[in-house]
């Protein structure tokens, strides 16, 4: 059996619109509490008891991830693929849809077969917990009893990930890749785009371009008395 706290938040929709803050900006309800089992948003906190312990939920192309640093204290993340973002290592809280199965193709999720580095079994917090759960094993090994303590108000870094950038140590798979290759090496460096792009611009910017180069010529051209064709 899941305990309530986990099966909430695996459960939950995060990032609705909070229906008691419309009118408000950041309004995304992000916020889970773990003892009320439910989602609220930033401006539900002044109301919210002091005491409950709180769970940031935050999001990253479209996905909700949740820092390790804060999983690691509610449940045994082991064997869950990591992904470092602005620093930060966090792990996907569900599985992600992808266009077709990768099983066969290298080192590959026990659930749901996507493609992972080395020696994770784990794309995702949901897809550890399903396969235990399918395979009757006790969830309670993997449960920590956690400090209230760690999860206050106080400690919360209201935030989000939707403009973060990944760091050159962090990897998501490549859909083209994916569909197409069956090597288990189909993930690329998310940061590569941004590098080939800024490289790209100074290789335009160093040779100058061709206008450029013609404006150049043209003003370092020195004027000549113009020559006539003699009269017949």
């Amino acid at each position: 059996m899941k305990p309530a706290w986990l099966k909430g938040l695996m459960e939950e929709k995060f990032f609705e619109q909070c229906g008691i803050h419309q009118n408000r900006r950041k309004n995304e309800k992000n916020i889970f509490c773990l003892n009320c089992c439910r989602s609220f948003c930033p401006h539900c906190l002044p109301s919210h008891s002091p005491s409950h312990p709180l769970l940031q939920v935050r999001k990253y192309v479209y996905h909700d991830v949740i820092r390790l640093d804060d999983l690691e204290k509610l449940i045994d993340c082991c064997h869950i693929q990591p992904y470092t973002i602005n620093s930060a290592k966090v792990i996907f809280l569900n599985q992600r849809a992808q266009s077709r199965s990768c099983k066969g193709s290298g080192n590959t999720c026990f659930t749901c077969d996507r493609i992972l580095q080395e020696p994770f079994n784990f794309c995702s917090l949901s897809c550890k917990v399903d396969h235990m759960t399918c395979h009757g094993e006790d969830l309670s090994s993997i449960l920590f009893r956690f400090d209230e303590s760690d999860f206050t108000l106080e400690g919360l870094h209201i935030d989000a990930l939707e403009d973060a950038q990944m760091t050159p140590d962090s990897f998501l798979e490549d859909p083209i890749l994916e569909e197409y290759s069956g090597s288990s090496h189909s993930s690329y460096d998310i940061g590569n785009s941004a590098t080939f792009k800024e490289k790209d611009a100074a290789k335009r910017k160093g040779k100058g371009g061709f206008l450029p180069g013609i404006m150049l010529s043209l003003s370092n051209r020195r004027k000549r008395a113009p020559h006539r064709s003699p009269l017949s």
